[in-house]
């Protein structure tokens, strides 16, 4: 059972999202912070401090949870982690729900081997909530508060996915670096055409819309966020390289192949999804009836 916990980086969406969860679940919880939150979750008490060079409250704080979450930056976690190791307690459980895995789980290996730590990334923006949605989940030293804590995330509703660092980073790199790429890549052209957006909107057919939607999204979300994505991940150039090279390889194909060789191209696209093809089908269907 959790007890005390502290969240670094409570004051933003992620951190927030758990400081809320485990206070439910009758945790006391410490939100930690170099920025005042706009609104603590009821229950909580505040801490301003930086966890890479924590003061005595903040040390204080992190010496008697039973759970520390790092709900910051990449590169805050990784500096960090050296320090962690000796304030926290030999039986405390470190998660970080950082958007690439393999510098902090080598990190964690190297500094605090010792340490029970496990890697959760909720894979959807936090206002969405856990029901329903995955959670990747990347055991990096393990002990007998991880599997405990993996199934509270279970109660809140998500989908807790196993699997190791490596995997986790390259399955982000496509489904997370890819898909923002592609989607930024489209407004990138939007705003070179200029086309009368009020117009577009008029005319605009449903896989135009849903672009249109998520690039809304994405433009109105948190900078550092979306560009954490594009930028910490290992895998991210060679992706966006791969989407570069996508659209040049379709441009030859329309300017200088034949309607059989596009027909392949569909085929071949259709094939990569195998057997998930009908479950993408008809979720399209749903959505564009929405739309």
């Amino acid at each position: 059972m959790i007890r005390r916990c502290v969240v670094v980086g409570g004051a933003g969406a992620v951190g927030r999202l758990f400081a809320e969860r485990l206070l439910a679940g009758g945790a006391r919880v410490a939100v930690a912070d170099t920025v005042e939150p706009g609104a603590e979750p009821g229950g909580t008490h505040y801490v301003r401090g930086d966890v890479t060079a924590p003061g005595a409250r903040l040390e204080a704080d992190l010496g008697h949870a039973d759970l520390v979450v790092l709900a910051v930056p990449d590169a805050v976690a990784l500096a960090a982690v050296p320090g962690l190791a000796g304030v926290l307690r030999p039986d405390a459980l470190l998660v970080d729900t950082l958007s690439v895995k393999q510098p902090v789980t080598a990190a964690l290996r190297a500094h605090a081997p010792a340490v029970q730590a496990v890697g959760l990334n909720p894979m959807f923006a936090p206002a969405l909530g856990f029901e329903g949605r995955p959670v990747a989940a990347v055991v990096v030293n393990d002990g007998p508060r991880v599997g405990p804590l993996l199934e509270l995330v279970g109660s809140w509703g998500a989908r807790v996915v196993p699997m190791d660092a490596a995997e986790h980073d390259r399955l982000a790199g496509a489904s997370q670096v890819l898909t923002h790429a592609a989607v930024l890549g489209f407004g990138l052209a939007l705003d070179r055409l200029g086309p009368d957006m009020g117009r577009i909107r008029e005319i605009a057919p449903p896989p135009h819309n849903a672009l249109l939607a998520l690039l809304a999204r994405i433009s109105s979300g948190a900078p550092a966020v979306y560009r954490d994505v594009q930028a910490a991940n290992p895998e991210a150039a060679a992706v966006r390289r791969e989407l570069a090279e996508g659209v040049r390889v379709l441009a030859d194909l329309v300017e200088h192949g034949s309607e059989e060789d596009f027909a392949a191209l569909l085929g071949r696209l259709r094939g990569r999804l195998g057997e998930h093809a009908p479950h993408y089908r008809d979720l399209c269907a749903r959505m564009f009836t929405s739309l």
